[in-house]
């Protein structure tokens, strides 16, 4: 009778302590969920889908002539719909997925369709499911910055297979490369919040459809100015706020380091309008809206990738540099080599994310009121990672979209009809007017 008593007794008590076992592990589990962080990524995320829609949407709809301004909405939405079936789909896993022994280059298939990321799986402190969503926003926001380079004359079909293959072929790998552990993570490379996966990726791609679509009828002879600048104003302006998310959610926390980057987005993006209006007044005679705000994005652009390593005084000086070089790269771009880049997509995005990733590496410095560099890196190490990085992301991108861009046009035309193009889109490929006058 004993003996059986005892089995009880010694079954009990380690009953007890696997589930008090069990129950000490969920804890852990619970406590690292962060409910701060959490509720802090979803607000920085509905901030960046709120820079697409309606942000650059209307940004953009305002700079083209009237004929085309729905044509430029329709491309802004369709290309945000496309990207998130896709991400779902599997570019998130190649994205940020395990890729095994490839790793280094590309993820792999085992998060497709979000698999094994449930309610209760976390991605640091924040659950998966959120993080998801908050990288969605940036693989829908990159793409459909390229829009600005070909309005007004690309065939419809060839965006959307355009957009669908460069999310796949070009913005997953670079975006595993440098956040998703490849290969130049490991190198050192600083990217905080996309002034390489995002704006150089986007840029450069840009200038490729561009040489390879050609120009809008009568560019450069014909005077195309903008049919609505307080769209484009508007535009801006909520591109403004919502680089907050972009930038400050990139910390994946509520901290200060989430401060700290909002803070320097802020003034970079000041003293890049102020110091572009000042060159354009000194230059024309007087200061115009669309450059000032034009001058904002380049601000906003050149901070992204240094938001999360440099100071004030670091954002402050980009902002100035990001004004004045991409102010010259505008004109350099269109006057000079007479390229039809027709909203400045490449001198914008493409220069300010270049400009920004170099400099992050001098503008880290303690000295400099940066952050700090990672253990063994100084200024000169991290300017040749961030120069390796930039080099490697802009050839892969010039590559991969030549490519691309030759698919698409043996699928499908990349221009429509000079008599469409004359008509304007809006009624051509899409059956409606943007304004019945």
């Amino acid at each position: 009778m004993a003996l059986p008593m005892l089995r009880i007794v010694c079954g009990s008590a380690l009953l007890s302590f696997v589930l008090l076992f069990a129950g000490d592990a969920a804890a852990q589990d619970a406590a690292r969920l962060n409910s701060g962080d959490t509720a802090w990524i979803i607000t920085a995320t509905a901030l960046v889908l709120f820079m697409t829609l309606p942000g650059l949407a209307l940004f953009y709809a305002g700079l083209v002539r009237s004929r085309n301004v729905l044509s430029v909405l329709m491309h802004c939405v369709t290309i945000a719909c496309l990207s998130s079936v896709l991400w779902l789909v599997f570019v998130y896993s190649l994205a940020f997925g395990d890729g095994g022994a490839a790793n280094d280059w590309i993820g792999g298939f085992g998060k497709a369709f979000l698999a094994g990321a449930g309610t209760d799986a976390l991605s640091g402190t924040i659950p998966e499911n959120v993080f998801f969503m908050f990288q969605m926003t940036f693989a829908i926001i990159t793409p459909a910055l390229i829009v600005g380079a070909y309005p007004e004359r690309v065939n419809f079909v060839a965006v959307m297979l355009f957009s669908s293959l460069w999310l796949i072929l070009v913005y997953a790998p670079v975006a595993h490369w440098i956040w998703g552990g490849g290969w130049l993570a490991k190198m050192g490379v600083l990217d905080f919040a996309g002034g390489l996966v995002v704006h150089l990726t986007a840029g450069v791609s840009a200038l490729v459809m561009v040489v390879m679509l050609g120009a809008r009828k009568g560019f450069p002879r014909e005077i195309m100015p903008p049919h609505n600048p307080g769209m484009v104003v508007t535009g801006a302006c909520m591109l403004w706020v919502g680089w907050y998310g972009f930038n400050g959610g990139s910390a994946l926390a509520a901290s200060g380091a989430a401060g700290m980057a909002i803070t320097v987005t802020h003034i970079s993006a000041a003293t890049a309008s102020l110091t572009w209006m000042v060159i354009e007044w000194a230059k024309h005679g007087k200061p115009s809206l669309i450059g000032f705000v034009t001058g904002t994005i380049a601000g906003l652009a050149t901070i992204t990738p240094a938001s999360g390593f440099v100071g004030p005084v670091g954002g402050l000086a980009l902002g100035v540099a990001a004004g004045a070089l991409c102010y010259f790269c505008v004109w350099l771009i269109k006057q000079r080599l007479q390229i039809d880049d027709s909203l400045d997509v490449f001198a914008v995005h493409g220069v300010g994310g270049l400009l920004g990733t170099v400099l992050t590496a001098f503008f880290a410095s303690p000295r400099l009121g940066g952050l700090g560099f990672a253990d063994g890196m100084n200024t000169m190490k991290q300017l040749g990672a961030q120069l390796t990085g930039a080099v490697a992301v802009a050839v892969w991108t010039v590559v991969v979209c030549y490519i691309i861009i030759k698919i698409v046009s043996v699928m499908t035309p990349l221009r429509v009809t000079p008599d469409d193009e004359t008509e304007g889109l809006d009624i051509t490929t899409h059956g409606e007017r943007g304004y019945n006058l």
